[in-house]
């Protein structure tokens, strides 16, 4: 008997679209992004399989260059992966690329950063295009006061007050690189370009993220926005607060994961 392959790590980048998934993390019932692909690889390598991701992206929340990892004894070549598993996804999952990685790569534990988007509308008609995109808010907006907000957020600090039960990681500290609002920035489902003034892109990009931070984030920033909070008890959240200080969690379809960083 001639021996078995050995078995090769591959680095494989998705985008979705997150309106009808259940999320990133394979349930029960309903289609998750890992559960698709651990099906479709299951039938290249003839045995099942395990696809590990960057980040647990939630139900309803989107990714443009989401990172999955995979060890395979299945040879195919990479560029004829590509579209061999795209055949069988449905159309609002699709694997942009299949990369030869090393062994010890790891979708999640090889990471060094994430880069998050989350939209908003404050036009007061949302678009029928962008309704699934983005978080509706019909109202003004203290845009200066929010990125006043957003800096207090850069830096290495305790976001225990951004940080939903059930998260699987012990340390509530992370560091933030990047935190700031963009005026007419739209989603990347909307073909047409955004009126100046209709909507607003926040984007923030850190070493690491807790369960629901960035939309708990988000939340906050927006009830800022909205004058129910003041800006300056940003400071004092990402100190260790506690989650009921700080603001609601904000929809998960306004969110897209932008890019994961390796070094």
């Amino acid at each position: 008997m001639s021996p078995e392959p050995e078995k090769r790590t591959l680095k494989i980048t998705i985008a979705y679209d997150g309106t009808r998934l259940v999320g990133w993390q394979r349930q029960r019932d309903g289609d998750s992004v890992q559960g698709l692909l651990e099906d479709v690889l299951a039938k290249f390598e003839g045995a099942p399989v395990t696809v590990h991701g960057a980040g647990r992206t939630d139900a309803g929340v989107h990714a443009l260059a989401q990172v999955a990892s995979v060890r395979l004894s299945a040879q195919h070549p990479t560029a004829t992966l590509v579209p061999a598993i795209n055949a069988h996804l449905p159309g609002d999952v699709r694997v942009l690329s299949v990369e030869e990685a090393p062994a010890a790569f790891h979708a999640r534990f090889s990471s060094t950063g994430k880069t998050y988007r989350y939209y908003l509308c404050t036009d007061a008609v949302s678009s029928p295009f962008g309704r699934l995109y983005s978080w509706h808010l019909p109202e003004p907006m203290d845009l200066a006061a929010m990125q006043r907000a957003a800096a207090a957020l850069i830096g290495t600090h305790d976001f225990s007050a951004f940080r939903s039960a059930g998260s699987d990681t012990s340390s509530p500290v992370r560091t933030i690189h990047r935190a700031s609002f963009t005026p007419g920035i739209a989603p990347p489902s909307l073909l047409e370009p955004a009126s100046a003034g209709g909507w607003l892109g926040f984007e923030i990009a850190g070493d690491g993220f807790l369960r629901h931070m960035v939309r708990a984030v988000a939340g906050t920033l927006v009830e800022i926005g909205r004058g129910w909070r003041d800006g300056s008890t940003m400071e004092s959240l990402v100190s260790g607060g506690a989650r009921a200080q700080a603001g609601m969690t904000a929809p998960p379809h306004g969110l897209f994961l932008v890019r994961v960083d390796y070094d």
